[in-house]
């Protein structure tokens, strides 16, 4: 029988994941399923263009994985048991399960309210695509002079500002942040990115912190009232809940504690990668939720389940950063070089070349999705007899560990 591998999600991680795994081994000896609740590759480092207004290239899963072997499974992932290697969907005809030997969890994260009231009811969010098209409609509703507040002050949080600033400069746009406006970066990144936001006329409410949002307002926690036609919450991501419901060993922010492998320290026939899994990079420091944490993450996963089950030697794929892209509008960038923990050098490249650079890493990332198998090698090994059997057995949980 042929070792049954299904990967959960198909954001960069999952769909890279499949692809590669599709690369490394037979179609004769294993048969990769990617389940996906939508048809189309979701762009999700570009979520804040969609939602200004910007159309964006569609890319259906179906052309993606045509011809690879990859076979695709349209359906929402409602739960999962790890005990008995299965997995519980609903799709057009209805709730099933599906059955593993080796499973890759990649349900990534979605937008995470903080437990401040209001949030849920009035605010906005662009971590997924349904998100952004609602503030899409949203914004497109909006006269001239009304204010916009973004809360947040990291990357994604930026990167909203400054898009819908440049799209609708005739809107009042605002940032909320908890600390100084782009505290984490260089003296020459924090400069330019001042002078980009006094460009585009965006308001900035430093060191203040969001305690409640309202239809009309945010409400801050020295009691100031700011007033909000359209709120953003971009103040950090939760992962998808289905792993905490589960027997794996999971952080108190609901990752999956997985080893060097990807592979969970519990369940050892099951791999964790991108968002969805808490993975130590350089320092023992977590990798941050990121496009350029997970896509390693993933490369890490396969060729560890193409080495288990073809005797290969295991993976040693290098999870460090170089630098922080960030997009400031369509004419304006600024990309932060860093340490390989993710700390800020001096060095920055800022300006037109730095929209170039960034516009480059993710045309780059999603053309790596979109072509998953380009660039390894030819030669897919064969699965060792027994493998399917051994992996099976390690569901149990009986390892060298217990």
């Amino acid at each position: 029988m042929k070792h049954r591998i299904i990967v959960l999600g198909a954001g960069y991680t999952g769909a890279s994941a499949a692809g590669r795994l599709a690369r490394r081994l037979r179609r004769e000896d294993v048969a990769i399923t990617l389940v996906t609740a939508e048809p189309d590759f979701v762009e999700r480092v570009r979520m804040h263009q969609l939602a200004a207004g910007q159309e964006l290239r569609p890319r259906p899963f179906s052309q993606m994985f045509a011809g690879t072997g990859v076979e695709l499974k349209l359906a929402k992932v409602t739960g999962l048991d790890v005990d008995r290697g299965t997995v519980a969907v609903v799709d057009a005809n209805g709730p099933g399960e599906l059955e593993y030997d080796s499973l890759v969890y990649a349900l990534g994260s979605g937008w995470n309210t903080q437990g401040v009231p209001g949030t849920a009811e009035h605010a906005h969010e662009i971590a997924g695509r349904p998100g952004a098209l609602r503030l899409r409609e949203r914004l497109a509703r909006l006269d001239a002079g009304q204010p916009v507040v973004v809360v947040g002050g990291g990357l994604t949080g930026l990167e909203a500002a400054t898009e819908i600033a440049e799209a609708r400069p005739d809107l009042d746009v605002a940032l909320a942040a908890r600390g100084g406006l782009g505290d984490t970066l260089s003296a020459k990144g924090r400069q330019h990115l001042r002078k980009v936001f006094d460009r585009l006329g965006i308001t900035v409410h430093e060191h203040t912190a969001v305690t409640g949002v309202e239809a009309d307002h945010v409400t801050t926690a020295d009691g100031t009232s700011v007033p909000a036609a359209v709120t953003v919450w971009t103040a950090g991501f939760a992962v998808h809940p289905i792993a905490r419901a589960t027997t794996l060993d999971v952080s108190d922010s609901g990752q999956i504690v997985v080893d060097g492998a990807m592979r969970s320290v519990s369940h050892p026939n099951v791999y964790a990668i991108g968002d969805a899994a808490l993975v130590k990079g350089p320092g023992d420091s977590p990798l941050r939720m990121s496009c350029a944490s997970g896509i390693p993450t993933a490369w890490q996963a396969a060729d560890s389940i193409a080495a288990g089950l073809t005797g290969g030697k295991p993976p040693n794929t290098p999870l460090r950063y170089f630098n922080q892209c960030i997009s400031l509008g369509r004419r304006e960038g600024l990309i932060q070089y860093v340490t390989a923990d993710d700390r800020a050098v001096r060095a920055a490249l800022t300006g037109r070349l730095a929209a170039l650079y960034k516009e480059l890493v993710c045309k780059g990332a999603a053309w790596g999705v979109a072509n998953p198998t380009f660039g390894l090698p030819v030669r897919r090994r064969r699965v060792l007899q027994g493998s399917r059997r051994e992996v099976a057995d390690t569901k149990t949980g009986h390892d060298a560990r217990h």
